[in-house]
């Protein structure tokens, strides 16, 4: 039988590092075959206290360690945990997660088929409880916010570009090596690039589900889109095969405000109406769907004016990281 390494890295993650741990108890892959790899970004809260406390616990695990990231960053993190996993496979989890009890159980049964990376659906969880919160959430989980990536809600197994919370037989390390320290946030993009250039395929499977938190916070979800579009932007210079058509569309529409703006002004403001008008149209229909979907409340009204905002941080961000000059 396979082991598996489920490894973490945290960073001030003392809200939502202990519901993930409880999740980690209750995975169904023997616990005997299971290694816990947990790695701390020097948190200045509780984190690591944490982390220690599940390590002196006897949950039945093989192997259950606690390592320091001194570097902070993910990509940094992630490559602690490729240095010191002893399992055949590792299982990247995000701390900002939730997982069902079968998630393991599912990854390995596809990693035993023979499949090299396998990932699922990301689909988000609300923060908080309130209205607030859950209309950020809906209008995350929308086809028109966060969710036109296949891998939130594809229901057919096929191979893919990317995925979040992948898992890896060791093989695909020793022959593609490390993430790239140089990318904050897009780094799992360029580490499947280099897999599938090597010959590997990521396996997407609808029945493996791990559930990210969304923010709670519209300055929070602005900031994290603003984070990510930025991210974006810089990793075209290192490598642009690797991100997708669809990371550059908030761009596209940033560029089109600008662009009909400056022709609106010179007489000619009908570009302008007919793209503000399909955006529109496009947001209502999403509201709507939303409401149906996830239940009606008067926050939800506020949907279309939610979407350009995010549109708009994302797309700035891209901007941003395209003209910035950052030597990678």
């Amino acid at each position: 039988m396979l082991k598996l390494s489920i490894c973490i890295i945290a960073y001030n993650e003392e809200n939502f590092l202990p519901r993930l741990l409880e999740d980690i108890k209750s995975q169904e892959y023997p616990h005997e075959y299971t290694e816990v790899v947990l790695i701390d970004g020097m948190s200045q809260d509780k984190t690591k206290a944490i982390m220690e406390a599940f390590k002196a616990e006897d949950n039945g695990f093989y192997n259950v360690r606690v390592l320091d990231n001194p570097k902070r960053i993910q990509a940094a993190g992630w490559n602690v945990a490729v240095d010191n996993f002893t399992g055949d496979v590792l299982s990247r989890i995000d701390a900002h997660t939730h997982i069902p009890s079968d998630f393991s159980r599912k990854v390995m049964a596809d990693i035993e088929q023979g499949e090299n990376v396998v990932g699922g659906k990301r689909p988000c969880l609300v923060e908080s409880d309130s209205k607030w919160a859950k209309m950020l959430l809906s209008t995350e989980n929308a086809l028109f916010g966060s969710s036109i990536n296949s891998s939130r809600r594809s229901e057919t197994k096929t191979y893919i570009n990317t995925m979040f919370h992948a898992s890896y037989r060791r093989e695909v390390f020793e022959k593609v090596g490390h993430f790239n320290e140089k990318l904050i946030r897009t780094e799992d993009n360029e580490m499947h690039y280099r897999i599938r250039e090597a010959g590997y395929k990521l396996l997407y499977d609808p029945e493996i589900v791990s559930y990210q938190y969304a923010r709670s916070s519209l300055k929070r979800m602005i900031k994290q889109k603003f984070g990510n579009g930025y991210w974006i932007g810089q990793t075209v210079k290192v490598c642009p095969r690797c991100l997708s058509l669809y990371h550059f569309v908030p761009l596209a529409f940033v560029l089109a405000i600008i662009v009909t703006s400056v022709i609106a002004v010179f007489g000619f403001p009908w570009l302008s109406l007919i793209m503000w008008g399909l955006y529109g149209l496009f947001a209502f229909v999403s509201m709507i769907i939303a409401m149906i979907n996830d239940g009606f409340s008067f926050a939800m009204l506020l949907m279309p004016a939610i979407f350009p905002v995010l549109h708009v941080s994302y797309g700035i961000g891209t901007l941003c990281g395209l003209l910035h000059f950052k030597r990678l």
